[in-house]
């Protein structure tokens, strides 16, 4: 038995729990719901075990809170809430093989459905990265004001995509049309992950705050100076 899994079940002599109800009608209606429900249901899930693990361990077992909070994997997204060294300086290098594209073009090159906001409207700007021996780019960004904002789409089953490291605010769970959300409202470290899995550290930067979602299959991350309302807005504008 290792270190962990002995943590786990002390957890049992120190935890006083209810009495569990009978859940079957509940149980059989989940299972009856749509597929998207019941991910949805899965995500609050996870993320309430995590909150309730974190509040409720004593000092004593920090490593297992530090399990829980210090690295989160989300639809292809590597975010470490651990603290990180100067963010790196200098203009970073586009992502690899990037280049601009037009909505068209591009919509024919990626394997999923490119979704505009409404609430930002056609963008200034559209580039691909990252293409297979196909030629099927990994992902597509949208650009706004200037470049200052933007939209990156990638397939979601990638993993991992891009790495984060965050300093100052930490991570809160939001929704995003009733879906499960990650948003980081402070600066951070943005490296990518090319698809061998290794980190392309000359790609790396301080990015802005960000949203991260995923919507059918398809992983979304918005970043720019946004509010979280406002962020959560135009996510939920996606057409």
């Amino acid at each position: 038995m290792d270190d962990l899994e002995r943590e786990l079940r002390d957890l049992a002599t120190w935890l006083e729990t209810p009495e569990v109800p009978d859940v079957t009608a509940r149980v059989r209606a989940r299972l009856a719901a749509p597929a998207r429900r019941r991910r949805r249901w899965r995500y609050w899930l996870a993320a309430a075990l995590a909150a309730l693990l974190v509040a409720l361990l004593p000092p004593g077992r920090a490593a297992i809170a530090d399990a829980v909070t210090g690295l989160l994997r989300f639809s292809g997204i590597v975010i470490e809430t651990t603290p990180v060294p100067a963010p790196h300086t200098g203009t970073p290098s586009p992502l690899p093989e990037q280049r601009p594209a037009s909505l068209v073009e591009a919509q024919r090159h990626v394997r999923f459905p490119i979704r505009v906001p409404v609430e930002l409207g056609e963008p200034e700007q559209v580039l691909v990265a990252d293409p297979d021996g196909a030629g099927a780019y990994r992902v597509a960004t949208l650009l706004y004001r200037g470049g200052t904002l933007r939209l990156d789409a990638f397939d979601g089953q990638l993993d991992p995509v891009f790495h984060k490291q965050i300093s100052g605010p930490g991570v809160e769970w939001v929704q995003v049309d009733g879906d499960f959300a990650v948003w980081i409202g402070g600066p951070h470290e943005l490296a990518y992950v090319d698809r061998t899995g290794t980190v392309r550290v000359e790609t790396a930067r301080l990015a802005a705050a960000t949203l991260i979602w995923e919507d059918a299959g398809v992983s979304y991350r918005l970043e720019g100076d946004l509010r979280r309302d406002e962020a959560t807005g135009i996510a939920a504008s996606l057409d």
